[in-house]
C-alpha cells in the first residue's frame, strides 16, 4: 500500500457515500489504486435482486440552510452528515418551526450530528446537533438540497479474487456506503486493503480469497444474486469486516448457529490475542452477516470487530470521526485477521508418522543437553505430536494444549520437513 491504513482513511473521509452514486465510485477508485486487483462492477437501477430492487442512483452536489442574512447554519460542504441520505432536492424558505420538522437531532447526545437515511422512502431532510438547533433564533430560513435521482443509474461494488491452489474459498466482506464515519465505515475497507496485500504476499495459498466492497444490505444482496451458487459451493469460511478501527476491545459476532469453521477459528484466535474479548450471538447482528447467513444462503460466516456497531457511543454520529480510530487500532485488527488467514492455511488434520514418540534428537529437534528448564522449550512440539492422531485439526490441537496457532505453525513446518507428521485432510 502506498499509504498507511489511517492515512488512507483520512483521504476517504470527506467523500459522501450512499447506497449508490459518484461517492461510491470515487471511493472504489481510490481503493483500486491501493488494490490493483480490485474489479469495479455496476448493477443497473431497477434490477431485481431476490426480494429487492436496485434503487435509482442518488447524487448530491450541495445542501445548506441559511438564515436571512445569508449565513449557513447547516452546511453540507462542512460535513456530509448534515443531509438525510437519499433526500429529494428542495429550495424553500420557511419559518423556524417548519424547519425543525425536517431537521433530525439526537437529544440524548446533544453535541453530535446523527447519521440519518431514508433510502427507500425518500424525503427532504437535514441533520444537526440538538444544541445547535436550539440556538437558532426565530426567523425565516432558506433550505436548499441540490440532489439528483437517476432512474437509469446503477449501484457500484468492487471485488477481488486472489487465486489459490484450489477453488475452495475464504471470503471477506465490507461495506462502502456510509458518509464521513470512520470506525463504522472506513476501518473495514482500509484494513481489508492491507490484508489483501498480506494475502497476495503469501508464498503458498491453498485457498482462493474472495473479498467484496459493496453498499451495506442492498449491495450484499446484489452480490449474492450474482454469485450465490458459486459461493455456496466454494466458500468454506468467511468474515464480515466492520468496526475494526478503534483500540478499546475486540468483539466476536457469531454466525446464525455459531458452529462454523469461521466461528471456531475466531474464538481460538481471539482468546489468545485478547482474552477479554466480547462475544455476541447472532441475535446481536446488524450488518451484512444478516444476508450472508440468511436461510437459503448459509455462507459459513462470522465477524470479528473491535467496538462493534451499536456498542460504542460515537456510532452513527459525527463523533465517529478520525479521532475515533487510530493506526494502532487498525494494526491490532489487521494482526487478528492475518492470524485468521495463516491459521486457515495450516488448519489440517495431522497424523504422526511414527509408532510411539519419535526420536527428536537425531533430527536436531531436541536439546543435546538435558537440564531443568530446557524441556519447556519443546513442550509444545511434544504436545502437538501427542494429539496429532488424525482426529484433531490444528484449531483443536491449539485448544487442547493451550498454545496459539501462530506459535504452532513453525512447529508444524519443522515436523513436516522431518517427515514426522502428515496432513490427512482439511477441516472442510
Amino acid at each position: 500500500m502506498t499509504k498507511s491504513m489511517y492515512e488512507l482513511a483520512k483521504e476517504l473521509f470527506p467523500i459522501c457515500r450512499s447506497l449508490t452514486g459518484e461517492g461510491n465510485r470515487q471511493t472504489l477508485r481510490i481503493l483500486q489504486r491501493e488494490i490493483p486487483e480490485l474489479n469495479i462492477h455496476e448493477v443497473p437501477s431497477g434490477t431485481d435482486v431476490f426480494d429487492w430492487t436496485i434503487p435509482a442512483e442518488w447524487n448530491i452536489e450541495d445542501a445548506y440552510v441559511e438564515n436571512e442574512a445569508g449565513v449557513r447554519v447547516i452546511d453540507f460542504k462542512k460535513t456530509n452528515l448534515s443531509v438525510v441520505g437519499y433526500s429529494y432536492p428542495m429550495d424553500e424558505w420557511m419559518e423556524l418551526d417548519e424547519l425543525k420538522k425536517i431537521v433530525f437531532t439526537l437529544e440524548e447526545q446533544p453535541d453530535v450530528i446523527p447519521y440519518v437515511t431514508s433510502y427507500y422512502n425518500p424525503r427532504s431532510g437535514f441533520c444537526m446537533s440538538y444544541n445547535e438547533l436550539n440556538k437558532l433564533p426565530q426567523g425565516r430560513y432558506h433550505a436548499v438540497i441540490k440532489s439528483k435521482f437517476i432512474e437509469d443509474g446503477s449501484l457500484t461494488y468492487g471485488d477481488v479474487i486472489i487465486p489459490g491452489e484450489t477453488e475452495d474459498e475464504i471470503f471477506f466482506s465490507t461495506y462502502i456506503c456510509h458518509p464521513s464515519m470512520c470506525n463504522d465505515q472506513l476501518s473495514g475497507p482500509v484494513m481489508l486493503a492491507a490484508l489483501i496485500e498480506y494475502i497476495r504476499g503469501l508464498k503458498h495459498r491453498h485457498y482462493t480469497y474472495r473479498i467484496t466492497f459493496a453498499p451495506e444490505t442492498i449491495g450484499a444482496i446484489a452480490y449474492l444474486s450474482e454469485n450465490l451458487q458459486h459461493m455456496k459451493a466454494h466458500v468454506k469460511a468467511g468474515y464480515n469486516v466492520a468496526c475494526v478501527g478503534d483500540d478499546r476491545t475486540y468483539t466476536y459476532l457469531a454466525s446464525r448457529y455459531g458452529n462454523t469453521l469461521a466461528d471456531k477459528l475466531a474464538v481460538n484466535v481471539l482468546k489468545f490475542h485478547y482474552p477479554g474479548f466480547k462475544s455476541c450471538d447472532f441475535m446481536k447482528r446488524g450488518s451484512d452477516e444478516r444476508q450472508y447467513c440468511a436461510p437459503g444462503v448459509d455462507i459459513p460466516l462470522a465477524s470479528i470487530a473491535r467496538s462493534k456497531f451499536h456498542d460504542y457511543p460515537e456510532y452513527h454520529t459525527s463523533a465517529d470521526n478520525l479521532d475515533c480510530i487510530s493506526q494502532k487500532g487498525l494494526e491490532g485488527a489487521l494482526d487478528v485477521y492475518k492470524q485468521i488467514v495463516d491459521a486457515m492455511e495450516y488448519n489440517w488434520y495431522y497424523q504422526v508418522t511414527t509408532i510411539c514418540e519419535p526420536r527428536l534428537g537425531k533430527r536436531g529437534l531436541y536439546p543435546t543437553v538435558s537440564k531443568k528448564g530446557v524441556y519447556d522449550e519443546i513442550q509444545s512440539m511434544i504436545n502437538l505430536i501427542a494429539y496429532a492422531d488424525g482426529t484433531n485439526d490444528l484449531i483443536d490441537i491449539s485448544n487442547i494444549i493451550d498454545v496459539p496457532i501462530k506459535e504452532l505453525i513453525p512447529i508444524v513446518e519443522k515436523l513436516e520437513e522431518n517427515g514426522l507428521i502428515k496432513r490427512t485432510s482439511t477441516n472442510i
